[in-house]
């Protein structure tokens, strides 16, 4: 009497759904059932004798190997066996679940996909917020004022570059349309400020000022009060950071100086007032350890006594990035 194929397909498939579930659930332990090692033991005439599990990962392919004899492997004079691990080991997490689920069907992730390095902070520092336990080396040719800032710029596209002084306000004119011609299209800067009562503090603003009248948002912006009693274990400074996303980190106005949003930290340098500085910290940018909402401690506005913005240093025909508007930024 001939068989029922119908059954027997049914049976099969049955079977391999089975056994596609063990191998989410199990990893490893259930490779014995891979569907080519299935369909030999239904197959045999014991159907009771069950093959001794071979290792190896499985792949999409096994599910269409269906009644296939499974090929030894050549010997290779290549085949040698060495202590050396493989460039990718421990780049995929035998553990983790989404990985184990995806690396059944699409192979284990690779370090460098088709030869493209793969998206991380070490390529794309500021995609990230700011590190606040980390401290940049010096560079050589920084003077000491840059020396006092350079620590604070670890993890940022400043951190190893050279400096230089491009906008100072004492020097060049407490003027929105002065400092805008200096700082526009120079791409990420260092505000540092000086009040009269002698506090040092400022901001990192990563994408500069185009002078485009847009808010510009970043994650990777902070600000930072130089020294004091919140620079705590021989920290230079504490740096406070961006929060509630990266938008409006810095309000890119022509008839503003430097504005770290709304609130956090404003220089306006209105025509009669123009050393005036207020701060509000909470709502875009963190508050002191200790609940204070001001980079001036308990006053919320003060006065300057001076007023500087540093940038890198970029060689001639190298490119500088974030000297043009961004209107869909998202980071």
């Amino acid at each position: 009497r001939a068989p029922n194929c119908t059954t027997t397909t049914t049976t099969t498939t049955t079977m391999l759904a089975v056994a596609a579930l063990t191998v989410l659930l199990s990893g490893q332990s259930a490779l014995a059932f891979a569907p080519s090692r299935i369909s030999n033991v239904l197959q045999s005439k014991d159907h009771r004798a069950v093959r001794k599990p071979s290792s190896g990962p499985l792949y999409l392919g096994d599910f269409f190997n269906f009644g296939k004899k499974e090929e030894e492997p050549e010997a290779s004079l290549t085949d040698t066996v060495t202590d050396e691990e493989p460039e990718d080991e421990g780049f995929y997490d035998e553990d983790d679940p989404i990985e184990k689920i995806f690396g059944v069907f699409f192979g284990k992730k690779e370090k460098e996909p088709m030869g493209m390095k793969r998206f991380g902070q070490e390529r794309f520092p500021e995609q990230y917020p700011a590190v606040l336990d980390e401290w940049a080396d010096p560079v050589q040719e920084d003077d000491a004022e840059m020396a006092s800032i350079r620590p604070l710029l670890k993890n940022t596209n400043l951190e190893t570059r050279k400096l230089r002084l491009i906008y100072d306000a004492n020097r060049d004119g407490w003027d929105p349309a002065v400092f805008h011609s200096k700082v526009d299209k120079q791409s990420g800067c260092v505000v540092l400020c000086t009040t009269r009562a002698g506090i040092k503090c400022g901001g990192y603003n990563p994408k500069g000022w185009v002078g485009y009248g847009e808010a510009r948002g970043s994650i990777a912006a902070f600000l930072f009060i130089l020294g004091g009693k919140y620079a705590k274990d021989g920290a230079p400074a504490i740096k406070l950071r961006k929060v509630g996303g990266p938008g409006l980190a810095q309000m890119d106005l022509p008839e503003s100086g430097p504005q770290f949003s709304p609130d956090a930290l404003v220089i306006n340098m209105d025509q009669g007032n123009p050393r005036a500085a207020r701060s509000k910290l909470g709502s875009y940018y963190e508050r002191l350890p200790d609940g204070t909402n001001s980079l001036f401690g308990k006053d919320a506005g003060v006065q300057l006594k001076d007023l500087k913005v540093y940038n890198g240093v970029y060689e001639e025909g190298e490119y500088i990035p974030f000297t043009d508007a961004e209107p869909f930024a998202l980071y």
